[in-house]
């Protein structure tokens, strides 16, 4: 009967660890809320400034127009001859490509929430080759023009000058004949004929964008640069840089790209869902993805994030949240049967409520101070808290201490998991061992049968 009443007090705390299962499942969604309130930030920022940023080219543009003969039957059956006109355009990317530019960034905050921006100041330069245009039956060909794909044209801070062989031109909104496939902006060329000559561009603009920038490698030989006083940059997209440099007072990157090595050209022959200045959307702190709403052409992407995001970092604590609680119970469930005193169940979850609060308090605080001073100020909150209930509990002040001494380091080792992401599994690991070899190691000669017998 001792040991059958020992079972069901191992029973009963147990039930009581998944009880707790509750409030800290409660937290976690309450941390997954925020977040969906922190990216509709982002979203009516996008909304009011500029998205994403994703740019495309520049290209030299030829539109035409084709008129065909077609056999068509008439409604009363009787045949006809039809003229049917179709449109469309040739492209020639460059064969040189040199991008350039700094990143200037800055925040936006809607109400909790700070959403990074940027400000790029871009040169760019491309190079092309001598095309002659096909001549084709019935085919007539307009005016060509240098197009270039941007996401979103709000970003344009004042207006973009372009110098073509030397030559300013003046750009104007749309990408013409190419509309359909991306947007953008344009300037007109002069009409060479059926034979465009070698060309070089010169553009300059300022670029505003939320949080990533993509440009895609469209020429033969591509060499992009960038550079910002951001010194936590994500580089995603197809291709990471060649070159970089990451430290406190920024980054610089370059990447240098052949079109051997990229499918941007066949993408733009080939055309893909969505249109080409789509950018990429999906971006956080800890990868950058590719997927159904990603970028519609091979791009490099440099995002600016926040290394320290409150959300995942909340997220990251609160999964450990169950863990504080097994290690308190076990530790309160030995110091019961070790020192014959009696704890009431109420009082273990009690305990449990207080280790579960400290997760919803980091989250509130961070969201109006730094992580790591939320992380102190709820730290010492519930470990205060604790302190003071425990005395009474455990009857002794000394008791009480030694417990908060426990939790302290807790606490500490948590911490030390949420800074350290590279190293948090093993860190995690060794944590797990350490803390089963200690009590091992304390329980190594207790007589359990003995416990069961003397238990009240």
């Amino acid at each position: 009967m001792k040991s059958l009443r020992l079972l069901l007090r191992f029973l009963t705390i147990g039930g009581l660890v998944l009880l707790l299962l509750i409030p800290l499942l409660m937290i976690r969604g309450t941390i997954q809320d925020r977040e969906r309130y922190r990216a509709q930030a982002v979203q009516r920022v996008s909304q009011s400034m500029a998205g994403p940023q994703q740019v495309v080219g520049p290209l030299r543009v030829v539109p035409w127009k084709e008129t065909r003969r077609v056999n068509a039957v008439k409604p009363d059956g009787t045949p006809e001859l039809r003229h049917e006109v179709e449109e469309g355009y040739v492209f020639q990317a460059p064969t040189t490509l040199a991008v350039e530019g700094g990143l200037q960034p800055g925040q936006r905050r809607i109400g909790l929430y700070e959403v990074r921006v940027f400000e790029w100041k871009a040169a760019m330069k491309a190079s092309f080759e001598p095309m002659a245009l096909t001549e084709v039956a019935g085919r007539t060909y307009g005016q060509p023009y240098i197009a270039l794909g941007l996401a979103d044209v709000r970003g344009l801070v004042g207006t973009p000058t372009l110098k073509v062989d030397g030559v300013a031109r003046a750009m104007v909104a749309g990408t013409g004949a190419m509309s359909g496939r991306m947007d953008g902006l344009h300037a007109v060329l002069e009409d060479t004929g059926m034979q465009l000559p070698a060309s070089a561009a010169q553009l300059t603009m300022t670029l505003a964008g939320t949080q990533s920038l993509g440009i895609a490698p469209v020429a033969d030989s591509n060499d992009i640069a960038l550079h910002s006083a951001w010194p936590h940059p994500l580089f995603g997209g197809r291709f990471l840089p060649n070159q970089r440099t990451v430290d406190g007072s920024g980054f610089t990157a370059r990447w240098e790209i052949s079109s051997l090595a990229s499918a941007a050209q066949s993408q733009l022959e080939t055309g893909v869902s969505g249109k080409l200045t789509r950018p990429q959307t999906r971006v956080s702190s800890s990868e950058a993805s590719l997927d159904e709403d990603g970028a519609a052409i091979d791009s490099v992407v440099v995002s600016l994030v926040d290394p320290v995001d409150v959300y995942t970092q909340a997220d990251r604590a609160s999964k450990y949240g169950i863990l504080f609680v097994v290690l308190t119970f076990v530790g309160f469930a030995l110091f019961e049967l070790i020192k014959r005193l009696p704890i009431h169940p109420l009082q273990y979850l009690l305990v449990g409520l207080a280790l579960a609060i400290f997760f919803l308090l980091l989250l509130s605080l961070s969201e109006h101070i730094s992580f790591w001073k939320s992380y102190v100020l709820s730290a010492t909150a519930c470990i205060g808290l604790q302190f003071v209930y425990l005395s009474g509990v455990l009857k002794s002040w000394l008791r009480a201490a030694g417990f908060a001494t426990m939790l302290t380091t807790l606490y500490g080792v948590l911490y030390g998991l949420l800074v350290s992401e590279d190293n948090a599994l093993l860190m995690g690991s060794l944590l797990l061992f350490g803390i089963l070899a200690a009590i091992m190691w304390v329980t190594r000669k207790m007589d359990w049968y003995a416990l069961s017998t003397e238990l009240r």
